[in-house]
């Protein structure tokens, strides 16, 4: 039987994120047959793709802290695929424009505007979801619109910085990977990655040390499990895991906790450098033997350009 206490609250948050999704829709689709010049659409697809995530991320932590993670798994999944398929090339993330730069597929200016319209649309779409969160449709709203919001920073800034980076770093290294491969189902697969390694934080933080304890044996598979996962939930039990210095901006910037110049050291340079490193990194020979040799596998293949 449904509960219907806990299923009201879930589809009035339910409703919001389609709500948000589609009016982004909608505004991209009047930009691209309103603006012809390309550079000028694409400003505006970003602060559009920026408000978005954010707004479908403040919704996001409501669903996380009264639903659980199983559902707010779900959420996010669904919601890397559908940015993904229709956003195009907006990417609502300062550091690949960087990345474009120092690959020569760019240049400083138009990383500059770029981030600026990202960071607007960022900033901006707060207002929109304090308008909806102060109409109280649902308990989960309940004073929700004005309350005072703490950073997720507990830890010194150099080591926020270090672990936004690190973990940064990674996901590009993913992303970059998959963009090379090409498999079959790259952008379910991308999500995928991009919602465990979210997933992962979150249940660390209440599960870890329970399998800690029950894990005695010094050689137990379980550990090498429990060591990923403390050294992954880290990053949220330290600064939070945002992996986007907008996204990081829109939700935390001005939170108590934290000075502004802490907060752009941790998710805006912390998180920036770990991309820059991952540009790298990548080219290391090493790195792109095994990105290479993975194609070589036989039998049947989720690669695109491979013949089973």
């Amino acid at each position: 039987m449904i509960n219907k206490v806990t299923f009201a609250p879930l589809v009035v948050s339910t409703l919001f994120i389609l709500l948000t999704s589609l009016l982004a829709h909608c505004a991209r689709r009047l930009v691209q047959k309103s603006i012809n010049e390309p550079f000028v659409r694409l400003l505006f697809e970003e602060a559009i793709a920026a408000a978005e995530l954010c707004g479908c991320c403040f919704e996001l932590i409501v669903v996380a802290d009264n639903f659980g993670v199983g559902t707010y798994a779900i959420f996010l999944f669904a919601l890397t695929i559908w940015w993904s398929l229709n956003w195009g090339d907006a990417t609502a993330c300062p550091y690949t424009h960087i990345e474009d730069v120092i690959e020569g597929k760019g240049d400083i200016r138009k990383a500059f505007l770029k981030t600026w319209a990202e960071l607007l649309g960022g900033l901006l779409v707060f207002k929109y979801v304090q308008t909806y969160w102060a109409l109280e449709i649902s308990e989960t709203h309940k004073d929700k619109a004005f309350e005072e919001c703490r950073a997720d920073l507990q830890v010194p800034v150099i080591y926020g910085a270090v672990v936004e980076g690190v973990a940064t770093c990674l996901c590009r290294l993913a992303s970059k990977s998959l963009g090379d491969l090409n498999p079959r189902f790259a952008t379910a697969i991308d999500s995928f990655i991009g919602t465990s390694l979210v997933v992962a934080g979150v249940l660390t933080r209440h599960t870890v040390f329970v399998y800690r304890y029950q894990d005695n044996s010094a050689n137990a598979d379980l550990s090498v499990s429990i060591f990923c996962k403390i050294h992954l939930g880290k990053a949220f039990d330290y600064s939070g895991g945002y992996f986007n210095p907008v996204l990081a901006t829109s939700l935390k910037a001005g939170c108590e906790g934290h000075t502004l110049l802490e907060h752009a050291v941790v998710y805006w340079i912390g998180a920036c450098a770990g991309s820059i490193l991952s540009v790298y990194m990548y080219k290391i020979p090493a790195i792109q033997r095994y990105v290479r040799g993975t194609t070589a596998v036989n039998g049947d293949s989720i690669w695109a350009d491979k013949e089973d």
